[in-house]
């Protein structure tokens, strides 16, 4: 028989809160059936979900990008360690695009405050929408 929890029990057995429970459900994270008072009760297996949220949020990934990835994964069973498998592959490629991006950020951004410039008019770093800089001779700070 498969055991149920009460939001205060997962919360106490997750170290998140109630409202917290509540927030994921309302963003499609977690899932809670309901009794026949209208009280939520959650399988055990959403405590498995919460770290694996909160895991997620540790390295930089949102609650979007979460919650696209747990759509991927069966409701009816616990995820295999397959399943673990492709998702830590796919968001290996995508922090290693971000961590390349920061660095190609970092990398430019002595050359570009060297400049001198950090105008409003042409600086990539306060401004990087702007189509006078992405015309001018200044460094695009946005394109590694």
């Amino acid at each position: 028989m498969e055991q149920y929890w009460t939001p205060k029990s997962l919360a106490e057995r997750t170290g998140v809160s109630v409202p917290t429970l509540h927030f994921y459900e309302k963003k499609g994270l977690l899932f809670a059936l309901r009794t026949a008072g209208n009280q939520r009760r959650y399988r055990r297996d959403m405590a498995r979900r919460i770290a694996f949220i909160q895991a997620g949020q540790r390295v930089g990934i949102s609650l979007a990008e979460i919650k696209a990835t747990l759509d991927q994964l069966p409701e009816d069973r616990t995820p295999t360690s397959a399943d673990w498998a492709a998702i830590s592959q796919s968001w290996t490629t995508l922090l290693n695009e971000r961590i390349r991006r920061l660095e190609a950020m970092r990398d430019k951004l002595t050359s570009c405050i060297q400049c001198g410039c950090l105008s409003l008019e042409k600086c990539q770093i306060y401004n990087p929408n702007d189509r006078a800089a992405h015309n001018s001779a200044h460094h695009n700070m946005l394109e590694p």
